[in-house]
């Protein structure tokens, strides 16, 4: 996990992550690296939104098309989250999207958050389109992956979606803001979302005076593997996917689900 602090100059964060992915690779031979929620450029709330929209770029833009290139350059899966521009119908609005980079530079996946943050004083829906569907897992070198963002670990639901259709690990890129209790919550909520779906979650968040930091990666028994700090930070992290197997045998209750007793929404 690429903890990094996201400022509102998308060239100098593109710069980030090109130290962090050589950094990674080079101390910790990483094969993915995840980074935050909206890592490619971070506005303060106060920002018109007019400079928001003009920052924002397709998912054909220079943003993305550097990262593809540094994913097939050093042969490593990249996750990252970014603002794209939203349709022309929705000029006063952009998405909150995640892409993910397969290692040879081609798309894997893309998500555009679902659940806006409408809370604790902010509202995420004055800038930012809600995406239309949930991210589907898809198959990578290391396991089935699932993909949601940020306040998204506050709908279990969601988590519940990605791990029904098979998702072995769960990303979520966050930008978790600072306040009462908000790191009470982002310790717990992430820890039960692989608890209860018994699969491994990886949390990757900003880190910043407005974002707690503190990345977390929790394991399917709800053991935590490793957690960051309040600063800037590369947090390595090896997976055995067999620890799913051997928790479920124990904790069997992805098996013991009366689906048909539950509200199919």
């Amino acid at each position: 996990m690429a903890q990094l602090e996201s400022t509102s100059d998308k060239h100098v964060n593109y710069k980030k992550a090109v130290a962090a992915v050589h950094d990674s690779i080079n101390n910790y031979n990483a094969q993915m690296i995840v980074f935050p929620e909206i890592f490619m450029s971070f506005f303060p709330v106060d920002t018109p939104l007019d400079v928001i929209v003009e920052d924002a770029e397709p998912l054909d833009g220079p943003f993305v098309a550097g990262m593809r290139q540094l994913a097939a350059e050093t042969g490593t899966w990249l996750v990252f989250g970014m603002k794209e521009t939203a349709p022309d119908s929705r000029k006063d609005r952009v998405y909150n999207s995640v892409v993910v980079v397969r290692d040879d530079g081609s798309i894997a996946g893309v998500y555009r958050k679902t659940h806006l943050y409408n809370a604790f004083g902010f509202k995420e829906s004055d800038t930012i389109e809600p995406g239309s569907q949930l991210f589907e897992p898809i198959e990578t070198p290391f396991g089935t992956i699932g993909l949601f963002v940020c306040y998204e670990l506050r709908f279990p639901e969601i988590a519940r979606h990605q791990a029904a259709l098979g998702a072995d690990i769960i990303l979520v890129p966050s930008g978790w803001v600072r306040g009462p209790m908000k790191e009470h919550h982002w310790n717990h909520l992430v820890t039960t979302r692989a608890l209860e779906n018994t699969v491994f979650v990886v949390a990757c968040n900003q880190v910043s005076d407005f974002y707690t930091g503190q990345s977390l990666v929790v394991d399917p028994m709800g053991v935590r593997l490793v957690a960051g700090p309040e600063t800037e930070a590369l947090i390595p992290c090896e997976i055995d996917l067999s620890r799913i197997g051997s928790v479920r045998e124990k904790l069997p209750s992805h098996r013991h689900r009366r689906a048909e007793l539950y509200a199919p929404n």
